[in-house]
């Protein structure tokens, strides 16, 4: 995000000496996209960022995938994948935000998990690409490298990539809801779509939010500790081309005094999203939030709908010729699903090759509506998307059926 900012202690002249009070060196790094060529910050740290006294193979969650084939839309049941939270909902699951994800959906650009948690994550590190988690339900301050970001429901965490952090949980530890988190991670960087920004970066006047509804660090969090354990997502030979390490690390890595740059987490609220409407449905690119190498993140959002007098509100029915379109139900009654089994908390997959629109009965029952009160988030992938564990455990394996009302032993 090409958005200036400074927070703490910086020189006056970057690549200068800058020193503690005791006169020694802060070690200054450039934390930067694309080799040199594009997004960067400088972030001035108290010891070496290089320095490590151990290291060690960490094994990552399953992220195998398995082709979705024979070639169908699908159902898959999110809130079912963590079942004992229903049963004790103050106490969650035992699982963190991190290494507690389970793969829903994934191919060689974008990976979709799912997770449940009560506990407070390792010191974490995504070397592949950045990561855009959404809050679905739950509060939570998510500690980084430039400065802590508190969250809540309905919340975009935009993660870059390396961006060393923790998830920790808040509230109550006896009436705390859990984390409930939609983990999107790239194999690239994700930010607002080029239409929406001006050749230097600025958000434009018909983007739907702009940098008022941005939340990044205010201040730096320089913390103290010795041999911490930073878990590293990274390039590697196991599925998906991933691998996963345990740094060990002398100096807490959160020792950073000051930074500055357009390189920083930010959080961004669905909430702040302004609908983009029109007198006929409109295609959903108007829905979009931001996108990756390859895929683009959307919402739907609670708004007026369609005012020409004779509109259609609900979606036409439509070929994905490009694309897998993944849908998550958030919140609301969305009108297009009505009869499919679809509710909070679930996801449809609706892939490239296959026709799909609205549930039989849902035209004729959305004539006339003004306002759609729905909350949604969509990713569509430019691949073929594969079904990971997660999504194979809680996939309906009736909902490919669902317009025809008969399957394939009726």
């Amino acid at each position: 995000m090409a958005h200036y900012r400074q927070v703490g202690e910086v020189p006056p002249k970057r690549h200068t000496q800058f020193r503690r009070s005791d006169g020694g060196l802060y070690s200054e790094e450039l934390m930067g996209e694309e080799g040199f060529s594009s997004d960067s910050s400088l972030l001035y740290h108290r010891a070496i960022p290089s320095a490590l006294v151990d290291a060690r193979p960490w094994e990552l969650p399953d992220q195998s995938l398995t082709a979705n084939s024979p070639l169908l839309p699908r159902h898959l049941k999110l809130h079912d994948l963590f079942p004992g939270e229903e049963a004790m909902p103050s106490k969650g699951v035992g699982v963190d935000p991190v290494t507690g994800r389970r793969l829903v959906l994934g191919n060689a650009d974008v990976r979709i998990s799912y997770a449940v948690s009560s506990l407070t994550s390792p010191y974490y590190r995504n070397a592949t690409g950045d990561e855009c988690v959404f809050v679905e339900r739950g509060t939570a301050t998510v500690e980084t490298v430039f400065g802590a970001l508190d969250v809540g429901p309905g919340d975009y965490v935009i993660v870059p990539r390396a961006t060393t952090h923790r998830w920790v949980p808040t509230g109550s530890p006896d009436s705390m809801e859990p984390l409930r988190t939609y983990a999107i991670e790239a194999n690239s960087h994700i930010a607002p779509p080029k239409r929406y920004l001006s050749k230097y970066g600025q958000l434009l006047e018909h983007a739907p939010y702009c940098e008022r509804d941005l939340r990044g660090p205010s201040e730096p969090m320089v913390a103290e500790g010795s041999d911490v354990e930073v878990y590293v997502k990274h390039r590697g030979e196991g599925p998906g081309g991933l691998g996963g390490s345990i740094h060990v690390v002398p100096e807490h890595p959160f020792d950073v005094v000051g930074w500055d740059g357009c390189l920083y987490p930010y959080v961004f609220n669905v909430a702040d999203f302004e609908p983009i409407t029109g007198r006929v449905h409109q295609p959903p690119p108007v829905h979009q939030v931001f996108e990756g190498n390859n895929f683009v993140i959307c919402n739907f959002v609670p708004r007026k709908v369609d005012y020409h007098p004779l509109a259609v509100p609900v979606p036409y029915y439509h070929s994905n010729v490009d694309s897998d379109e993944v849908m998550f139900y958030v919140d609301g009654d969305y009108e297009a699903r009505k009869g499919s089994g679809i509710g909070k908390g679930s996801i449809s997959l609706h892939p490239g090759g296959h026709s799909h629109g609205p549930q039989p009965g849902a035209v004729e029952r959305s004539l006339g509506a003004e306002f759609f009160d729905e909350l949604a988030v969509m990713v569509d992938t430019f691949r073929p998307l594969g079904l990971g564990e997660g999504g194979t455990a809680v996939d309906d394996g009736t909902y490919a059926w669902s317009w025809s009302g008969r399957g394939p032993q009726a």
